[in-house]
């Protein structure tokens, strides 16, 4: 009977320690990268119904036209890190494969600026000054740079990236 007892009591006790673990979820996987704080820069502008539509059909269209080449700076980036991890780098395939990561990238910003002109044109003269005068992310108050603190803005979130994404102690 007290084997029996410890038995459970080991078991129950396993249980109950694990069970935290398992109580977070898998993450914040596929996003658009916009972080925990989606569009907050936008959201700060009063879009109207109309505007957030048309927006938010221009994100889901960059996003899609976008796959590919956020693909392939995943593979990159991990071919880049095996490259790094051998016994014996070789720095000319390092060297081909971090051009090739910045093309890739620079493919990447350049649709992103696209994006943004296209949402520019959904914007009023005074929507597009409010947003040129938000704090982009960083709340004032916390010496000259403005402290990262949690305020929202435009920028990298969490990554959009295959697998469930970077979570939320990165």
């Amino acid at each position: 009977m007290k084997k029996i007892t410890l038995t459970l009591t080991a078991v129950l006790a396993g249980l109950l320690l694990t069970t935290s673990a398992f109580a977070w979820g898998p993450g914040p996987g596929k996003g658009r990268g916009y972080g925990p704080c989606g569009n907050a820069s936008l959201e700060r502008l009063n879009l109207t119904d109309e505007q957030n539509v048309k927006i938010e059909a221009l994100q889901d269209a960059h996003y899609k036209a976008t796959k590919a080449v956020r693909e392939k700076i995943f593979d990159k980036s991990v071919e880049l890190r095996r490259l790094w991890l051998q016994a014996n780098p070789d720095k000319g395939k390092i060297s081909a494969a971090q051009k090739e990561l910045r093309t890739l990238r620079n493919e990447m910003e350049d649709k992103a600026t696209a994006l943004r002109f296209e949402i520019d044109k959904v914007l009023t003269p005074e929507q597009k000054d409010k947003l040129a005068n938000l704090p982009w992310g960083r709340k004032t108050g916390f010496g000259p740079r403005g402290g990262m603190r949690g305020d929202c803005g435009f920028g990298a979130g969490q990554g959009p990236g295959p697998g469930l994404g970077m979570g939320i102690c990165q």
